[in-house]
């Protein structure tokens, strides 16, 4: 078993989101691993904060390396960079380990992230659609969501805000204060917005925008969340009036650059506009910084809010540890199993 990855605890932002795999390359990356003669199973997970790669491997020639230039060809992208620095790479019970402690929320960017366990259970099951997860992969990833959820329910790691949305919402409050007499416009209805939506109608919030790609979509959570869907060839007008602007959308390209955002400020009569861009890869042009008046800040920078949250919670760390070598224990035990069976054997070779 070996996994290699980058997160936000090695790489910042401009390095993971030339990493990053949306879901047409990660079904790309898992036929590329499907059809490789020295590769049994394989999941991928790619999420705001980390990019990783599991494998049952043959032999170590299946390396870093190796699983950085298949993703750079899947890209068609040229590394023109030493990645090895922005990298880490585990082997055996340390690789379950570390895939444990993420489906915890031990390895997030928020200790405790709820979200996290549904982005495994979502990268496992299309790793089984593609026929890439077989009976040992089955087991771990099996093991691994139970552990996250025994975590979320019998420990208080998830306590209070866990999610990347919440954190940004807190970093607008810390900037501006009480944030209920704002106006605020969500652009993106998918997971990530949605959640930033809930945490703003339960601050109260009064004029509450949301933008999306598909009108459809927007119209039924507005109503849900009770905000104003509005369109994209309305954002010029919108971001003019309102005081913050989350962008949680994941385009392949900038929404928002600095020449727009320019236009945009000269119709604010000088006040000035917070841009909370938690999208990845990033669609605010983060040359937008350098116009007078306008405070951005993207993924990399929740730290400084997120920290401050983290004594409330490091309480339950031990005790997720706890759960999380009971489950390796686990592992252990239907592996040997599995071991003693004859077909297990010859199915694998080892």
């Amino acid at each position: 078993m070996f996994v290699v990855g980058l997160s936000h605890k090695v790489a910042p932002i401009e390095i993971r989101e030339k990493f990053y795999l949306n879901p047409l390359q990660q079904d790309l990356l898992l036929s590329e691993l499907k059809s490789h003669p020295l590769v049994s199973e394989a999941f991928v997970l790619s999420t705001c904060n980390r990019i990783e790669v599991y494998l049952k491997r043959a032999d170590a020639t299946v390396d870093c390396a190796f699983v950085v230039s298949l993703i750079a060809r899947i890209k068609k992208i040229n590394l023109d960079f030493d990645a090895a620095p922005y990298l880490y790479s585990y082997e055996g019970q340390h690789a379950l380990d570390h895939l444990l402690r993420v489906s915890c929320g031990l390895e997030s960017l928020v200790l405790g992230e709820k979200q996290i366990l549904g982005q495994v259970k979502h990268s496992v099951e299309r790793a089984r659609e593609y026929g890439t997860l077989s009976r040992y992969f089955n087991i771990m990833t099996n093991i691994a969501v139970r552990a996250g959820k025994k975590a979320q329910h019998e420990t208080t790691i998830s306590h209070g805000g866990s999610s990347i949305s919440w954190a940004a919402i807190e970093m607008a409050r810390k900037m501006l204060g009480d944030l209920q007499d704002k106006s605020v416009l969500v652009i993106g209805a998918g997971k990530m917005g949605e959640i930033a939506l809930n945490h703003l109608r339960d601050l109260g919030i009064t004029k509450l925008f949301l933008m999306n790609r598909t009108g459809e979509k927007a119209e039924n959570m507005a109503t849900q969340y009770n905000c104003i869907p509005a369109s994209f060839w309305n954002i010029k007008e919108i971001l003019s009036e309102v005081d913050i602007c989350f962008c949680a959308v994941g385009a392949p390209h900038y929404i928002l650059d600095k020449e727009k955002i320019a236009d945009i400020m000269k119709l604010r009569a000088g006040r000035e506009l917070v841009l909370i861009d938690i999208s990845m890869p990033r669609n605010i042009d983060p040359e937008v910084r350098a116009l007078p008046g306008v405070h951005l800040s993207a993924i990399d920078d929740l730290h400084e809010v997120v920290d401050s949250n983290m004594k409330k919670r490091e309480s339950a760390v031990q005790e997720v540890e706890s759960i999380i070598r009971q489950k390796i224990l686990e592992f252990n035990e239907k592996i040997l199993k599995l071991q003693d069976n004859p077909e297990f054997e010859s199915a694998h070779g080892n």
